[in-house]
């Protein structure tokens, strides 16, 4: 089946988009500093932007994560900063925000532009296959493709999106798998001064990511037909 093509609407919008992100990139210096900071891995400069905005630090938190739906870098080092900025629930709250509205901005793009890119890139036989292996999964399988870091968050999302997966199921489901990586990373970051291999939280929490990267994998490999996560997603 020949792919859709994309209107110039969703091009132009698209597009927009982008150059909207990238301007407010290189124009706000705070913004680029910490974008570059976090495409580095450096958590410590990023805790410094945030810091130096003080009641403004929270809409630069939502800036990096809509950044990341078209620059990559470990949303891990983010979602530490804001923990070790604001405290384990306050950042909490606002990471799940911000991953969300990313998830949902890569999806809208997925939706409207990215199938025929990702047509070339997996291969149109490949996503179509994909495609099916996500309705088949349904709820259960994004929920599970959440739960495996080396899985890319961007592109689950642009995936979701060009597969034509419901709105809504998208939105919760990128709201609740992702909350135990995004949990950990947060609580990581609240205790950055003080951490402690031996700290029995944090290695209860080691074991708990294990835990959960397993049972998504076995969950998500059921859900594709054994073809694996990493490579339908």
């Amino acid at each position: 089946m020949e792919s859709p093509r994309p209107s110039l609407l969703a091009v132009a919008t698209t597009l927009a988009g982008i150059a909207l992100l990238a301007g407010l990139v290189f124009a706000v210096p705070a913004l680029h500093e910490a974008a570059v900071a976090a495409i580095h891995g450096d958590t410590a400069e990023v805790r410094s932007q945030l810091k130096s905005l003080g009641v403004a630090g929270p809409l630069l938190i939502l800036a990096l994560t809509l950044i990341h739906a078209v620059v990559f870098y470990p949303a891990e080092i983010v979602d530490a900063a804001a923990g070790f900025v604001y405290g384990f629930f306050p950042a909490l709250i606002l990471m799940s925000v911000g991953w969300l509205l990313s998830g949902l901005l890569c999806f809208a793009v997925g939706r409207s532009l990215a199938r025929p890119l990702l047509d070339r890139w997996f291969g149109t036989a490949r996503f179509e296959r994909t495609e099916a292996a996500i309705e088949r999964g349904g709820a259960t399988l994004l929920l599970a493709v959440r739960l495996i870091p080396i899985v890319p968050f961007s592109l689950v999302s642009y995936a979701a999106g060009a597969a034509r997966v419901p709105t809504w199921r998208f939105a919760w489901t990128t709201v609740v798998g992702y909350l135990p990586l995004t949990a950990l990373a947060v609580y990581f970051g609240t205790r950055l001064e003080g951490l402690s291999l031996t700290d029995p939280l944090v290695l209860g929490s080691a074991a708990a990511l294990l835990a959960l990267v397993f049972i998504g994998h076995r969950i998500a490999r059921r859900g594709t037909g054994g073809s694996g996560a990493s490579e339908s997603a």
